[in-house]
């Protein structure tokens, strides 16, 4: 058996167990290091090293944390929350209601979809505007798992689709280049094309998700301390919004300047202190709180980047892609699905889309086309298969994100509550659609 795929799934059914997904990438990966034939010497020297990768990535996410309970001690996000609750009058009927509990979905899309390209701050709005709005959606019974669905949409099909801000980077500076590096002859124009199906796919999995699956008013706990505090009267400081809207004013033209999530979170967290929000002997009680609610997300993404790391010494994706072509024989419509299959199953194990592409094209562009596939079609196939189990994957921030801010009170399960339905409501439609793109274009 290929380590790749043992690998994976150990990680998936450890994963559902509700063993602690850090655990779980780091018993797969010894696992997979083992079955690849690597003595277990060079799987812990492989899996040490790639913990490097991680270790900025959980730094920045330590600061972005940091950074939100300062801004919630501030007082702008009960603010915001205050002003929503206000609009929700308690003789409103169930058709105001849902109308509410929609608007609020679609201004959520709308902010995931522009911290990828507008504003391009990724997943740092999450733990800034989400915990706030748990008591509104407590109100509104709304099924966490929809709000889940909606911010993975927006954070993955947007990059997919729009060559703007961290789309510019995955189709442009990522998908085009390795495409064309490995022999694929296509232009930056054609990308958004190549790529329009497989977003079909997710669009459809969201609007089912969101008026179907998930549609159900759903009971959460009101006794928990981030619902409780919603109840109490706050008191709100003007001075205090003011300094919040320069921090994060400050913060986000640094993030977008210098691209570095850590300078630009360290800044506002300064200027929260220098300006009274946070006085000086509580800076550390609000950093130690920030570091807790964003270590786990630190944590996996550290011991996804080991696993990686561990799958690429043992060539297993290498060995896996070019089994195919014994398999297929000249079956176009097969190959597509194999191929489609294989990107789903090394994206969930590293976790990034990004980082899949480099490993996929160089075997996949080859391949492709010496089935016969249109550079347009290959193009389409790399790019769904480098995205599919981002989505879905435990290791992804695509759903680490959603999780951060869904979670703060206990009641949103990462597995059960964020990648299951991400997964089933997006790579599954994605391998559907990215199979009739790579058979029509």
């Amino acid at each position: 058996m290929n380590p790749v795929v043992i690998a994976v799934l150990a990680m998936l059914i450890l994963s559902f167990m509700r063993i602690n997904v850090v655990v779980a990438l780091t018993i797969s990966a010894f696992l997979g290091g083992l079955i690849g034939g690597l003595p277990l010497e060079e799987v812990i020297s492989a899996f040490n090293s790639g913990l490097g990768g991680g270790a900025s990535i959980a730094l920045n996410y330590a600061m972005l944390g940091a950074f939100a309970v300062a801004i919630s001690k501030s007082g702008i996000t009960d603010l915001l929350a205050k002003k929503i609750v206000s609009r929700l009058g308690k003789g409103d009927s169930q058709r105001q209601i849902n109308r509410f509990k929609y608007g609020l979905l679609f201004t959520l899309l709308l902010v995931a979809i522009s911290s990828q390209n507008v504003i391009p701050v990724h997943i740092a709005f999450i733990p800034l505007l989400i915990p706030p709005l748990l008591g509104v959606m407590n109100k509104l019974k709304l099924d966490r798992r929809a709000v889940a669905c909606v911010i993975t949409f927006g954070l993955t099909a947007t990059y997919m689709f729009l060559p703007i801000g961290f789309g510019g980077i995955f189709l442009n500076n990522i998908l085009l280049k390795n495409l064309n590096d490995n022999g694929a002859n296509v232009v930056a124009e054609q990308l958004p094309t190549a790529m329009a199906l497989p977003v079909l796919g997710m669009v459809i999995g969201l609007i089912i998700a969101v008026t179907f699956s998930y549609r159900k008013p759903r009971e959460y706990f009101v006794e928990s301390e981030l619902t409780a505090k919603e109840e109490k009267p706050v008191e709100f400081n003007p001075r205090h919004i003011i300094v919040a809207m320069v921090a994060i004013v400050a913060a986000l033209g640094l993030q977008l300047t210098y691209n570095s999530i850590i300078l630009g979170a360290l800044t506002g967290f300064i200027i929260f202190t220098l300006g009274g929000v946070i006085k000086f002997h509580e800076t550390q009680d609000m950093f130690t709180r920030g570091v807790h609610m964003m270590a786990m997300i630190g944590f996996i993404m550290i011991a996804a980047s080991g696993f990686a790391e561990v799958m690429k010494a043992t060539s297993g994706v290498e060995s896996l892609v070019s089994s195919i072509g014994g398999v297929i024989g000249d079956n176009k419509g097969l190959a597509a699905l194999l191929m489609l299959v294989t990107g789903l199953l090394v994206t969930m194990g590293i976790g990034s889309s990004f980082s899949t592409i480099p490993i996929l094209a160089t075997i996949y562009v080859p391949l492709a086309l010496q089935f016969g596939f249109s550079p347009l079609a290959t193009a389409s196939l790399v790019g769904t298969a480098a995205a599919l189990g981002d989505a879905g994957s435990p290791a992804s921030d695509s759903t680490l994100g959603p999780t951060s801010g869904l979670n703060v009170d206990g009641q949103h399960d990462h597995i059960r509550d964020s990648v299951i339905p991400t997964f089933i409501h997006y790579n599954i439609p994605l391998i559907i659609f990215g199979w009739i793109a790579a058979v029509t274009l």
